[in-house]
């Protein structure tokens, strides 16, 4: 059966936080409930490894946002945001993440990638074709890869449940006249 959860299965858990905040921000103006995706991503499995992959901006609060995601239980992997001459910014992890999926699935059963990045289906692949892993995605369905949803032995559409949101981050503004 495709989609049956077993107790005594080894998981980790690998979160784009860019991909989802982002995605959680554009779409719905709200944060991220990282809690509620770590714990629906767990189930009742055996949790090996979370890790959450961030980007080290100039931003005030990015320090109690990782403290916050460490409470919760994520190993956090941080790196600088790359700003280059003429303004251009890059922050991504997808070869960092890719390669700790590949270094853990010989000690895992499930991977669980939290991101809509369809620059992950080589990896779902090989992690399937070399390791004989589970690969499960997390993400916004309105925002995620089409091709990723179908590539992942199960998909979880974070738009379907809003307890995977949080209070706003856009706040509105009003004109008075």
């Amino acid at each position: 059966m495709k989609n049956q959860l077993y107790q005594s299965q080894r998981i980790g858990v690998l979160v784009d936080v860019q991909n989802l905040y982002y995605s959680a921000r554009n779409l719905y103006h709200q944060k991220v409930n990282f809690g509620n995706v770590l714990k629906d991503a767990i189930q009742n499995r055996t949790p090996i490894r979370a890790i959450a992959y961030v980007v080290k901006t100039e931003e005030f609060k990015e320090k109690t946002f990782f403290e916050a995601l460490e409470r919760i239980g994520y190993e956090i992997k941080a790196k600088d945001l790359q700003i280059f001459y003429g303004g251009s910014k890059k922050a991504d992890w997808d070869v960092g993440l890719a390669m700790d999926a590949i270094e853990l699935a010989a000690k895992l059963d499930v991977i669980v990638l939290v991101s809509g990045d369809g620059d992950y289906i080589p990896l779902v692949q090989h992690l399937r074709r070399a390791f004989g892993c589970k690969v499960e995605a997390m993400a916004f369905g309105r925002s995620c890869s089409s091709k990723l949803k179908e590539e992942v032995d199960t998909f979880t559409d974070l738009d379907k449940d809003k307890r995977y949101l949080m209070k706003s981050v856009v706040k509105k503004t009003t004109n008075k006249k």
